[in-house]
């Protein structure tokens, strides 16, 4: 089923402590400052090279040496109510980095007690959407598909770690992302892809997946998002 979503981000929804893994990352960040905005406490995970310049009161930052072992991830899951992920691969050649990550970040979270997590992924891992239009079906995501093969079967296999893990687990799987500001505006899902969905920015996919945390309906599903 396709519903236009609008989620406010005004602080209606209960203050949480949330985690963000890959919040140097466009969505990760986007994820953060979306947050602090709309009251939660947050916790910026991020690489011990990397450049992180966002302040507040309510942001905790936490450097890690990557995302390969568990331990180094505690402090970061310590009180922590949800996490969200947006670790990926930036391009075809930087192998399984989502499925890997996702793994230890799962054994992290067991280790602390969390059990709630929402991770992105993307369209083309989802099936085909009922009413696609031909060019879609036919040129466009094959084409993709083939180009990033790699990068999608990483995240298939982040999808089966999720559905393996017995953790309360989201997937938002965006088609083509671009920098334009949040909206809360958009079409999604729960279960498959938006049909003639092209687009989405990274800005509304981070707002979907804040508004996910608190979405029942979400738990244990891909959801389809797009304009």
């Amino acid at each position: 089923m396709i519903c236009f979503s609008y989620y406010l981000t005004s602080g209606e929804e209960p203050q949480m402590r949330i985690t963000v893994f890959g919040a140097t990352g466009r969505i990760g960040a986007a994820a953060v400052q979306q947050g602090l905005d709309a009251g939660h406490k947050m916790t910026a995970v991020v690489r011990e090279s990397s450049r992180f310049e966002l302040t507040h009161p309510s942001l905790e930052l936490v450097r890690v040496p990557g995302l390969t072992e568990v331990e180094p991830l505690a402090p970061a899951l310590d009180g922590a109510d949800a996490v969200i992920s947006g670790v990926g691969a930036r391009g075809r050649k930087d192998g399984p980095v989502a499925s890997t990550a996702t793994h230890v970040i799962l054994e992290a979270m067991w280790n602390a007690d969390v059990r709630r997590i929402v991770a992105v992924s993307a369209a083309p891992v989802g099936p085909e959407p009922e009413g696609d239009s031909f060019r879609n079906r036919r040129l466009i995501t094959p084409f993709v598909g083939a180009m990033l093969r790699d990068v999608y079967a990483d995240l298939a296999e982040m999808e089966d770690e999720l559905r393996r893990s017995g953790i309360d687990w989201t997937v938002v799987r965006p088609p083509k992302l671009t920098n334009k500001a949040v909206t809360g505006v958009y079409r999604t899902v729960i279960g498959g892809n938006v049909p003639r969905g092209h687009l989405i920015s990274r800005a509304d996919t981070a707002h979907f997946m804040l508004a996910a945390l608190n979405d029942p309906a979400t738990i244990g599903q891909p959801v389809g998002i797009a304009f």
